[in-house]
């Protein structure tokens, strides 16, 4: 292969140096930030010899070139378009500059709440585990083993206002130790326990405005966009301090200053006023997916692959951070692992009907990638491309979201879709529609 034949075809198609904002390679394609869209051949770039396919997400155009090879074909390319190599977190901010607002705070969720899917699958995972051993093992919940285990299994869940406020921090520029502050202080131990006060706990008046609006002595166990929003303020007030307070004083006002005037605003106007919208905005997913006879999940699992295709699909962490922080089910989860696997069938049905070569080469790997929780290969290089498969994967991912809802299928975890995600799926009692169907 001639690298830099195909090196340089590539730069002529997107529209030339001038038309190149930003470029990095992963481990199989190259990932540019176009300047100005229209000027770029995506048709002229899929028929480049060396290229597997071509589609666009997150803002960057992505050219899937193979492992090994992408790499000669970057150091061919960055020496034609006379730029700097550039890394795939530079990429991605440059993109992320040139998204319109919407995307951009849909993509800042993202950046929060994916550092720490870790912590939430590992113990979402063995939560989910110690779900079934009872089933199987009757006597081992009242083991001391199990009693142990289940303290881990749900620690992630009881202190995640902490850990939003951690990676809050280090996304708005803040510092992160102020952040964890704002986070504990949401649910300090003298704090009535939100799971508890929903319960009918007692609770008693915190703060009180004027006598016309009584804040009580609750935590914020269970709420996650209070917390996002409570230290994007306080890194505000603490960016602010920085630029006008006395450097030999810095040290000392600036963290003071930014905790007192945040702990407060929190717990008197943020945490009462947006635990409220997020109650609401997480009762309305709920109402939507819970529609009788799968209705709801229907229209949810056709929908999600297009939202994936806007780039808007991050905001669904939210939400499914709140369900399990609520109360430890999230089933939004299979409705996306429905949705994702479906665009992966649709993908492998191309692969497995095309006679093109290089189209076979793009769907089968990408189909894969689908089934394992990674859809955009699948949309985007193939599905999408072709229309009729893209549709199909919605109607697929629509009717598997109806019996993962019929069924009351949830998950006890969210981040990665898909065959993994299977493993942290059980169900509840069933709706009473399926026996209406069945």
């Amino acid at each position: 292969m001639d690298y830099k034949k195909c090196a340089s075809e590539i730069l002529a198609a997107i529209g030339g140096k001038d038309n190149l904002a930003s470029a990095a390679h992963c481990a199989t394609r190259l990932r540019l930030v176009i300047a100005d869209n229209s000027k770029a051949n995506k048709k002229a770039v899929e028929d480049i010899e060396g290229v597997k396919g071509v589609f666009e997400a997150s803002g960057q155009l992505q050219i899937i070139i193979g492992t090994g090879t992408v790499n000669k074909v970057y150091d061919e390319f960055i020496a034609l378009a006379g730029i700097e190599a550039a890394s795939k977190d530079d990429v991605k901010k440059a993109a992320a500059q040139q998204s319109p607002w919407y995307k951009r705070a849909v993509k800042t969720l993202g950046d929060i709440f994916v550092p720490i899917i870790p912590a939430i699958v590992a113990t979402g995972l063995l939560n989910g585990l110690l779900g079934g051993l009872p089933r199987v093992f009757p006597g081992i919940a009242d083991s001391d083993i199990y009693v142990l285990l289940n303290i881990f299994s749900n620690t992630a869940l009881v202190f995640l206002p902490i850990l939003i406020a951690i990676s809050a921090a280090k996304i708005f520029g803040g510092n992160t130790f102020l952040g964890a502050v704002i986070g504990m202080i949401m649910i300090h131990p003298d704090l009535v326990n939100a799971w508890s006060a929903g319960s009918g706990a007692e609770t008693s008046t915190l703060w009180s405005w004027f006598g016309l609006w009584n804040i009580q002595n609750t935590g914020y166990q269970g709420h996650v966009i209070p917390v996002v929003i409570a230290v994007l303020i306080m890194c505000i007030i603490e960016k602010w301090l920085h630029k006008h307070v006395p450097e030999m004083l810095d040290l000392f006002v600036t963290p003071l200053v930014t905790i007192l005037v945040t702990g407060f605003l929190t717990m008197t106007v943020i945490g009462p006023v947006f635990s409220q919208i997020e109650t609401w905005v997480l009762s309305g997913a709920k109402m939507l997916i819970a529609i009788p006879y799968g209705i709801g999940a229907f229209f949810m699992g056709g929908v999600y692959a297009p939202t994936v295709v806007a780039g808007v699909h991050h905001m669904y962490n939210a939400i499914e951070m709140a369900m399990l922080a609520e109360n430890g089910r999230n089933i939004w989860m299979p409705i996306a692992t429905a949705a994702n696997v479906a665009q992966g069938a649709a993908a492998l049905a191309v692969g497995v009907k095309t006679h093109n070569k290089k189209t076979k080469s793009m769907a089968l790997p990408a189909s894969l990638s689908a089934f394992m929780g990674i859809t955009e290969p699948a949309i985007f290089g193939v599905n999408v491309r072709f229309v009729k498969p893209f549709v199909a994967g919605m109607l697929g991912g629509a009717v598997g979201s109806v019996f993962a809802s019929i069924l009351n299928v949830y998950a006890t975890a969210n981040g990665v879709t898909g065959l993994f995600g299977f493993v942290r799926l059980q169900h509840g009692q069933r709706h009473s529609a399926i026996d209406n169907i069945f």
